[in-house]
């Protein structure tokens, strides 16, 4: 199994386990994070390069390649997405890279480059 594939049935599968936890903070959590991301003022290109931007800066790899997904799905291009993940890494500072090394590598694999 791939790496995207292997991410994938991973949160998905987890997704499912908490949702059916029935836990109502869990489920609001889920609802807000999915009312979100969804277009409003910001087209959904915009909020999912805030997002990637974001979650690098914090750290969240998994965060990450969720956002980097979204990213290539909503057709932002690799130049766009590496110009938002040098203003993470600028934000963050030099503790950011090895996450940036490896979203770099995650985006490659998305885009059919590695």
């Amino acid at each position: 199994m791939d790496k995207i594939e292997e991410f994938r049935n991973f949160r998905s599968k987890m997704n499912e386990k908490l949702i059916g936890a029935d836990d109502k903070v869990i489920k609001r959590i889920f609802s807000l994070d999915a009312m979100a991301f969804k277009e409003n003022r910001l087209d959904a290109r915009t909020k999912e390069l805030i997002g990637l931007t974001c979650s690098l800066v914090l750290r969240c790899d998994d965060c990450v390649k969720y956002h980097l997904e979204k990213c290539v799905e909503t057709g932002l291009s690799k130049e766009e997405i590496l110009e938002g993940l040098s203003l993470s890494t600028l934000v963050g500072g030099t503790i950011v890279i090895p996450h940036l090394r490896r979203a770099y590598d995650y985006l490659e694999e998305l885009l059919g480059e590695n």
